[in-house]
């Protein structure tokens, strides 16, 4: 991404927070009377909170600790609380505002206001604080999604084979080494044919993973045909490159825009991620010349991150098509957007004679927290008819 873009976006992200951190905090200090001794801390607590999302992605990337990994944890954390106590107040907000014309509030509610206000506020932060817990409870348990599907082609001596895929790991200070022994465990325990991760291996920053030498847990993985992978576009917002040295060098095959043949029996092909011009200034090549010089008379398996132009790829004889991204929205309400920006947010739908599944992803982004959605690692079992 060029600098004078990449510094609009940070300044058009960074007004947006801070103005609807504002909104919270100017309902929020009405709980407080002037001159209340609580108003004072409230204040700093509110405001040093609201400051860790912004700070630990600077000291992520410049000096990388143990201090940095808290005050991550704590603005990470901030942004499902940031994004539910939004919809409270908005919806208390609303209520206030019909209750302006239509006067339907019982009066109780105004003869000690300041009672009322408590009482919300209390109400409110146990409600908020009850969602985001349970969101984080669900975040840390994946799911397995058993997946079994015919395809009518041949495929040399094999008649089936056993995938493993995961996507958006987000490797990282919140994605640490507990849950990529776990992601580690869980892939072995499928003994699968071969493993593919479908992008966004990495969060962004590298040095996390180095300093907590994620790339040692992910060698661990034991499959027949080896593990490949793809970037994803946050890859790309930490820079690529090294990221992508880091995984070959822990026995990860990228794969850029390539496709290869394996077992003699399919072709597997991965695109590099659609945002690689943004950050990188280079086009990543057309799937007609990924797909180049395959004989289509065998199985053709795709990695593509982001899963956008779903037609052209049917068109272009494709088998079975790997993505995430999405994420299906992570927390509630987000998936009805994604659902509205993709065809697929999230699972399985065929598209002529290419099957195409869409991943929630292993990982979270931001808050360590997921809603409406689970964390997932895919098992797909294919079968060759023909």
């Amino acid at each position: 991404m060029k600098t004078g873009g990449l510094i609009l976006f940070i300044t058009i992200v960074t007004i947006i927070y801070g103005l609807v951190n504002y909104y919270l905090f100017s309902r929020a200090i009405q709980v407080f009377p002037s001159g209340s001794p609580y108003q004072a801390w409230f204040i700093i607590a509110f405001w040093l909170i609201v400051s860790t999302f912004i700070l630990a992605r600077i000291l992520e990337r410049v000096y990388p600790c143990g201090f940095t990994g808290v005050i991550t944890w704590i603005g990470s954390f901030w942004l499902a609380f940031m994004l539910y106590f939004l919809m409270v107040v908005i919806l208390i907000d609303l209520v206030r505002l019909s209750d302006h014309f239509f006067h339907w509030l019982p009066s109780i509610i105004f003869s000690d206001y300041q009672k009322t206000k408590t009482l919300l506020f209390t109400a409110s932060v146990a409600l908020v604080t009850l969602v985001v817990v349970v969101g984080f409870i669900n975040a840390r348990i994946p799911v397995i999604r058993e997946i079994n599907l015919n395809i009518d082609k041949k495929a040399a001596d094999g008649q089936t084979l056993s995938i493993v895929m995961a996507s958006d790991i987000h490797l990282g200070t919140i994605i640490s080494r507990r849950k990529a022994t776990r992601l580690v465990e869980t892939i072995n325990s499928l003994k699968p044919d071969i493993v593919l991760f479908a992008g966004d291996i990495v969060d962004e920053d590298l040095a996390p993973v180095i300093k907590n030498d994620l790339g040692k847990s992910l060698s661990g993985i034991h499959s027949r045909l080896g593990v490949y992978a793809i970037t994803g576009n946050h890859e790309y917002i930490g820079g690529a490159e090294p990221a992508i040295r880091y995984l070959q060098q822990h026995g990860i095959t990228m794969l850029r825009d390539t496709t290869i043949f394996i077992d003699h029996k399919f072709y597997l092909a991965g695109r590099d991620d659609r945002d690689k011009p943004r950050f990188t200034g280079k086009t990543r090549k057309g799937l007609d010349e990924v797909l180049y010089g395959a004989d289509r008379s065998y199985p053709i398996i795709l990695m593509d991150h982001q899963p956008f132009s779903l037609g052209k790829t049917a068109a272009q004889g494709v088998d079975l098509s790997l993505s995430g991204h999405t994420h299906h929205g992570q927390l509630w309400p987000f998936n009805y957007i994604t659902s509205a920006i993709y065809e697929i947010s999230h699972g399985y739908k065929q598209i002529g004679k290419t099957h195409f599944y869409v991943s929630s992803g292993f990982g979270t982004w931001g808050p360590p927290v997921r809603l409406g959605n689970r964390p997932e690692i895919v098992h797909i079992k294919l079968t060759f008819n023909q």
